[in-house]
């Protein structure tokens, strides 16, 4: 599976920015997508997930009611809604997939926030 992500930028305090991650190769297999970030000395953290049966949706609790996870199955896109954004949303967002066997990532967005 390759996953590439798209729609990082330069956004101001409150504005909004959209997410893609297109999916290739064995996407059959996916069972969970989501959307992680990593800020500049810290750890990578969990945004969102979304199950690929149910679409079961999970959110960090710092991004709840301000982002929106979803996907469009005919595209293998899964896309991350990102509104109310924060300088503490500035971090590369990696778009992340799980099967049985494996885990797979993007290589990342820069998304910065300016105050």
């Amino acid at each position: 599976v390759q996953l590439v992500e798209s729609g990082g930028g330069l956004v101001q305090a409150g504005g909004s920015l959209r997410l893609a991650c297109t999916a290739s190769g064995s996407t059959f297999s996916i069972n969970v997508m989501g959307w992680y970030r990593q800020a500049p000395g810290k750890q990578r953290e969990l945004v969102a997930t979304i199950t690929n049966g149910r679409g079961t949706t999970n959110y960090a609790d710092s991004v709840k009611g301000r982002f929106t996870i979803s996907k469009d199955n005919a595209k293998n896109t899964l896309y991350l809604q990102m509104n109310s954004l924060t300088p503490e949303d500035t971090a590369v967002y990696y778009c992340n997939a799980i099967s049985r066997a494996a885990v797979y990532w993007g290589q990342g967005t820069q998304v910065t926030v300016s105050s």
